[in-house]
């Protein structure tokens, strides 16, 4: 398989604001995952330019795209789509460039679901409706109510490093389809496919101001500048509970809403009555995808007392079995973590598993290739057993390839031992019992519980965490609730 050909826009990634590609003083270097070498240059926005695009966006709120209906920003969404389509093969190569993630998992999961986000949103926004209702005064008098819609304003949407045109495209498209506008911060380890997707929101023709993309980081830098200025009107961010944290206060004096995805500690339970074949393959699934780093991805298993022996046995041949290398090889399952830096962390916590007295069933290192990929962001897809629940590394997100397998003994333990987290994102039930799968999913404290399958979804349905995972919901009506201000219209008859 050859590597997708890497658009020369991307070797400098400028920011875009009001509808301009603009450099700044400030600069940063891209680095390539898979084998450490730099691969672009990004401009970063300073305060200055962050006030420039606020400004430009407001401005924007009361220009052509304050005036457009639904149905037009609509079509220039489906527009959006169609570009990224015509120029898939260049967000395949901006995606694995710059996470080094297989390339047919950019072309089947990151760039199929940017245009499928682009797409669903523009005629989900077509289709919303208000309410009615009628009612009377105690002296016969009529009134009728109903509701509208208008847009929060200027929205400030920070995005994540592991899924970057998927998370961007999953704010963007609801937050515009309501008639905001919007500044999006990509990570400052993804900058290339939100470059990209301002390219293409730019042939598309929609107004300048509306969509503007500020590369940078997060502390006394974009982020920072973004959250805390005073004329954004709402925040919507995904990424570490901790900086979700931070925005929080930031955003506390305004008192604006805020929509947080952030971490997960997620559970697996494997009852003696599931598929044992598909829940061996669905673990390996949910633990190991994209390096372990997906907030949903499973890194505690819970396996009944009765198939615990032979599921590790089945684990560690299914996980061994995974093949770890370069993103064009068409048989690699598994990249390289995102940065050297995340490496360092992920082998932090594999050296602390052992200290807390774990078992390394298989990994708990980094593979040896003898060639430039020993430079880059690789470790092994590890699997463990022994610890306590109790153990940092049970309650901690390591945000890696890694999985803990515990045995349990009955329905009401597990459960507990599941919950017993600060986290509250997802969970994942493998049996081929329907009634207690019911049963326990209606006692997970998480926002997403899948039975027999994971990762597949809806867009429509809600997506989003309790406890430390999150606040708000994402999807479908639920998106653009957040992303629209609510008006009752009482009329008297």
């Amino acid at each position: 398989m050859h590597a997708p050909v890497l658009p020369k826009s991307l070797k400098h990634c400028r920011c875009y604001v009001n509808g301009e590609f603009v450099k700044s003083t400030k600069t940063f270097a891209n680095y390539s995952p898979v084998d450490g070498k730099q691969i672009a240059v990004v401009y970063e926005a300073d305060e200055a330019l962050v006030d420039y695009a606020v400004h430009s966006a407001k401005k924007a709120l009361s220009g052509p795209w304050g005036a457009m209906t639904v149905e037009q920003r609509a079509v220039l969404l489906h527009k959006v789509a169609d570009i990224i389509e015509a120029r898939f093969d260049e967000f395949v190569a901006a995606e694995v460039m710059d996470t080094g993630r297989p390339v047919h998992q950019a072309k089947t999961l990151d760039v199929y679901r940017g245009i499928h986000n682009l797409r669903t949103f523009a005629d989900l926004g077509k289709q919303a409706h208000g309410e009615m209702f009628e009612s009377h005064l105690p002296d016969g008098t009529q009134l009728l109510n109903y509701t509208r819609r208008s847009p929060v304003g200027v929205v400030a949407s920070i995005s994540p490093w592991n899924l970057p045109l998927l998370s961007l495209t999953w704010k963007a498209a609801p937050a515009l389809i309501c008639g905001n506008t919007l500044l999006c911060k990509p990570s400052e380890e993804t900058p290339s496919s939100a470059t990209l997707l301002a390219e293409a929101f730019h042939e598309a023709g929609v107004p300048p101001g509306v969509f503007n993309v500020l590369h940078g980081f997060g502390k006394d830098s974009t982020g920072e500048f973004l959250t805390s200025h005073h004329e954004i009107d709402a925040v919507t961010f995904t990424g570490e509970s901790g900086t979700g944290s931070t925005i929080m206060q930031a955003v506390a004096q305004g008192v604006k809403p805020v929509s947080f995805e952030l971490g997960g500690k997620n559970a697996a339970i494997v009852f003696k009555e599931a598929d044992f074949t598909a829940a061996v393959q669905g673990i390996v699934r949910s633990s190991f995808t994209n390096s372990g780093q997906v907030c949903l991805c499973t890194e505690r298993v819970y396996v009944h007392r009765s198939i615990f022996k032979q599921f590790v046995a089945a684990l560690k041949v299914a996980t061994e079995a995974l093949k770890v290398g370069k993103p064009n090889d068409p048989d690699v399952n598994m990249g390289p973590l995102i940065s050297l830096v995340h490496k360092e962390k992920v082998l932090g916590y594999m050296r602390l598993a052992e200290e807390e007295g774990a078992v390394v069933v298989t990994g708990g290192g980094v593979p040896t290739f003898n060639d430039e990929r020993d430079y880059g962001a690789y470790v092994q897809p590890t699997v463990w057993t022994g610890l306590p629940d109790t153990a940092r590394c049970m309650q901690e997100e390591v945000f890696g390839p890694v999985c803990h397998i515990s045995p349990f003994d009955d329905e009401d333990e597990v459960i507990q031992r599941a919950n017993n987290t600060h986290y509250g994102l997802a969970a994942v039930l493998w049996t081929e019992n329907l009634s207690q799968a019911h049963r326990v999913a209606a006692q997970m404290k998480v926002g997403v519980v899948w039975v027999n399958h994971w990762f597949a979804r809806d867009l429509r349905t809600p997506f989003g965490g309790q406890k430390l995972s999150g606040l708000g919901r994402e999807g479908g009506a639920y998106s653009l609730e957040f992303y629209s201000e609510t008006t009752n219209v009482s009329v008297r008859i």
